[in-house]
């Protein structure tokens, strides 16, 4: 008896790609919700651990860490399933635009932390 595959707007359309290719895709999923997990532990941690730095630019410095986390969590799945599914209907991979809106939230994070160093 075979079981229904889910998300079906992925698995009912095109031809099975190579289980090599569907592998990677999902090796690709779970690193992003490693930095996903990461980026959400940071920053936690960066508003619960007592820093010297200016209130706010901590607050706001986790809130992207956060955010990012959020986001990358995201990331995980979206970009998932339009590879998959791009794989499926035999047409080129999805770009992205999330990498570089990543590494603004993870740098301001980063420089807000520095600069709150300084004035505190």
């Amino acid at each position: 008896m075979s079981r229904a595959r889910v998300p079906k707007r992925i698995f009912e359309v095109g031809e099975e790609p190579d289980p090599r290719f569907s592998l990677a895709n999902e090796r690709t999923f779970l690193a992003w919700i490693r930095t996903s997990l990461a980026l959400l532990a940071g920053g936690v941690a960066v508003e619960v651990v007592s820093l010297d730095i200016a209130g706010e630019l901590q607050l706001v410095a986790a809130v992207l860490l956060v955010l990012a986390g959020i986001g990358a969590a995201l990331r995980a799945w979206f970009g998932w399933s339009r590879a998959e599914r791009a794989m499926r209907l035999g047409e080129p991979l999805p770009s992205t635009v999330f990498e570089p809106l990543l590494v603004g939230l993870v740098a301001g994070a980063g420089l807000l932390l520095l600069i709150g160093t300084f004035l505190e």
